[in-house]
């Protein structure tokens, strides 16, 4: 394992431990990884199919239920496909929204191609440029998990980008359609509005 980089799956063990009831939107390959780690899948709403819509749909639900965490796992190449997102959720400003980017310069999802900007692109700091309330930076596990804590209760909206170790989907992957089973995007979001409406 590289010294400069996260492996994802004990960085989202991290983060559920301490999600209590948010609603967590994981993009493309994220997915695979928070699937096996989270503890509470009626609100997890994976945003497969959608890439670079991932930040904008977790906007969405965090103007909603501004009551309720929104925790969204981005990916360099999904974000960068809607860069306005990122200046469109700093202007609804809300306190709700953690947005971690999983910075492994690759489409991970489609076999690997190296990302626009790889290596060199500062998600961190697009994040404050653009204005999120509090931006953060991490290539090492050990320093994320001693500040997640406090991360996770700063006020949003928060960026975190996180250099993490590629999962690459590869070709052979995709033609047998294998791997780990998670629930589609149309049956998550039946899940949660029929909680809303139970809620009420």
């Amino acid at each position: 394992m590289r010294d400069d980089m996260i492996d994802q799956i004990e960085m989202m063990r991290l983060i559920e431990n301490l999600r209590g009831d948010a609603i967590v939107v994981p993009a493309m390959r994220a997915n695979v990884g928070w699937s096996q780690v989270s503890n509470n899948i009626d609100r997890d709403v994976p945003a497969s199919g959608a890439m670079g819509k991932t930040c904008s749909f977790a906007l969405g639900l965090a103007l909603a239920r501004p009551e309720t965490k929104i925790i969204v796992f981005d990916g360099d190449g999904s974000l960068l496909m809607n860069l306005g997102a990122l200046v469109t959720t700093a202007t609804k400003a809300p306190k709700n929204f953690y947005h971690f980017v999983m910075d492994n310069g690759v489409y991970a999802t489609t076999g690997g191609q190296e990302v626009p900007g790889a290596g060199t692109t500062d998600y961190a700091e697009m994040g404050r440029s653009a204005g999120y309330v509090h931006s953060h930076q991490f290539d090492n596990l050990e320093d994320f998990a001693t500040q997640v804590s406090d991360i996770m209760n700063e006020e949003g909206p928060v960026l975190v980008a996180c250099k993490i170790i590629p999962n690459i989907r590869y070709s052979e992957e995709r033609a047998a359609s294998s791997g780990p089973v998670t629930r589609r995007t149309p049956e998550a979001i039946e899940t949660l509005i029929e909680e809303f409406r139970s809620s009420r």
